[in-house]
């Protein structure tokens, strides 16, 4: 019988972000956990992609877009996740993680009214997507048909590019759509690593193996070394998205 191995802490955590040794057990820790900060930071980098494509460049309207996504996104949805099967483990009360998303969530809608009388009036039909992408796919309404990869590739990676262009310039073009595009592989290469690691850190109990090379020798395979290269690509990939959004603020901002 293969003897039962134990998760190594490296794997012991629901996700390489969460329960921080810098914050010590407890409600800060357990918020930290459920805002997703790197994936909340990518999501952020593609809304600051969407606004600096074209110029000029509305600071204004930046920092409000900005601002609707992160408490869309970072904070609403990643609530109702958490409210819905507790995927991080946190001991957040019921109705301190219901706060949080009717919080986020209620501010992003205002945000978009907002929008509505300082932009035009189809930004009306982004807030309805928003809103029903961010309650559907979290909760799994609609038989859970909008939860699938599709979804979370062109909501979570193309929407706030398109969005935040359209925040910009009232209108969308060509460069918006291929951006969107973009935005959607992106966030469709994290979910393929995410997804597998998810699985590792949060379903397995123990993984044991040997490979042999071709010349002979052999390497142990674990839930670490399986899940290391994968989390390695997250990191990477995580910290890409804002280097790029941040070289294209950079262009917009000294170009005036």
């Amino acid at each position: 019988m293969v003897p039962e191995s134990h998760p190594s802490p490296a794997s012991a955590a629901p996700a390489f972000y969460a329960r921080p040794r810098f914050l010590a057990p407890g409600a800060w820790r357990d918020w930290w956990s459920v805002l997703h900060p790197p994936y909340t930071l990518l999501h952020l980098s593609l809304v600051t992609i969407g606004a600096c494509l074209s110029g000029p460049l509305l600071l204004w309207r930046l920092v409000a877009s900005l601002i609707a996504f992160f408490l869309a996104v970072g904070v609403g949805a990643h609530c109702l996740d958490e409210l819905h099967g507790r995927p991080l483990g946190t001991t957040l009360p019921r109705w301190a993680l219901l706060a949080g998303a009717a919080t986020g969530l209620g501010g992003a809608i205002a945000l978009g009214v907002l929008g509505v009388f300082l932009v035009g009036p189809w930004m009306g039909a982004f807030i309805v997507v928003g809103a029903v992408v961010a309650v559907g796919y979290n909760l799994e309404l609609f038989a859970g048909r909008l939860h699938n990869r599709v979804v979370v590739a062109t909501a979570w990676g193309g929407f706030p590019i398109l969005t935040a262009y359209f925040a910009q310039h009232d209108r969308l073009g060509v460069a918006a759509v291929l951006a969107a595009g973009f935005g959607a592989m992106v966030t469709l290469a994290q979910q393929q690593l995410s997804t597998p690691a998810r699985h590792l850190r949060r379903r397995t109990a123990s993984l044991e193996g040997v490979a042999r090379l071709r010349d002979g020798s052999e390497e142990e395979v674990t839930v670490d070394t399986v899940l290391a290269p994968l989390e390695s690509a997250l990191r990477t990939l995580c910290r890409a998205g804002p280097l790029l959004a941040l070289a294209l603020l950079a262009a917009r901002v000294t170009s005036h």
